[in-house]
């Protein structure tokens, strides 16, 4: 199932998508929602982000191809980052060009949806019990700015550096997904999520045990190798297999 948060007109609203036609909901996906026996065509519509979450969380060095082309080893331990729900924004809007920096990357990334609070999870059965379903993302990127600090908050956390969608599908399977993202329509990276370290299951059992992940937060889960530069205007797309494509384009 694909499930959708849209704009129509003058109203937010979600729904599921299915054959170019959203059937509209009432409530959220985290309260039981409800047919509203609406349906709007999927054209008709600027898809949003499919949720504004609380926090994100991000991954650092979790496919190996990744590590290896940054010349690290992959972590002993999940390597956890923290994005504000201001870095959130949807497929089709921009991604900013910070004047603070010189080099802004693309990393494309499957992104994990919660649905429901999970604190110290215990096991990987129970992780799996808590996800929503996944989506398609971006975790741009201040590359010199990552050099420079210590800790990745300026680099990784600034307004518009976390585009996600453009939906969310729960039916995925993110052992075996290729992944691929391309700049203006050149491949710039090709991989699976086979190549990740710790799974997205693996990943909600560690993270609940230092913080509690709540309904509609997001887990963004690492990129793979091929990350690189952006310049004004590039046209950025994440295509995840079974899932959808993330396009976005870099501001003038």
């Amino acid at each position: 199932m694909r499930l959708v948060r849209f704009r129509y007109g003058d109203r937010i609203a979600t729904g599921t998508l299915d054959d170019g036609a959203i059937r509209v909901l009432e409530g959220t996906f985290f309260e039981a929602p409800i047919p509203t026996g609406e349906e709007i065509p999927l054209d008709d519509v600027r898809l949003l982000a499919p949720v504004l979450p609380s926090k994100v969380v991000g991954i650092g060095l979790n496919y190996r191809a990744h590590a290896a082309e940054m010349g690290e080893e992959i972590p002993p331990e999940p390597l956890l980052f923290l994005k504000p729900s201001t870095s959130v924004v949807g497929p089709g809007d921009p991604i900013p060009l910070n004047p603070n920096s010189e080099r802004v990357d693309f990393e494309g990334e499957l992104a994990v949806v919660i649905g429901r609070l999970a604190h110290r999870i215990s096991s990987v059965e129970d992780a799996e019990k808590v996800i929503l379903g996944y989506t398609c993302g971006n975790d741009v990127t201040l590359r010199d700015l990552q050099a420079k600090d210590s800790q990745w908050t300026r680099a990784k956390g600034f307004d518009s550096s976390n585009p996600i969608g453009p939906w969310i599908e729960t039916s995925a399977d993110p052992a075996n997904l290729a992944l691929e993202t391309r700049v203006n329509g050149e491949v710039r990276q090709s991989s699976n999520t086979s190549d990740m370290a710790y799974g997205p299951a693996a990943l909600i059992a560690y993270i609940t045990q230092y913080m509690t992940l709540l309904p509609g937060d997001v887990i963004m889960t690492g990129t793979p190798a091929g990350i690189g530069p952006l310049a004004p205007r590039d046209e950025v797309e994440v295509q995840i297999e079974g899932i959808g494509v993330l396009k976005n384009e870099v501001e003038p």
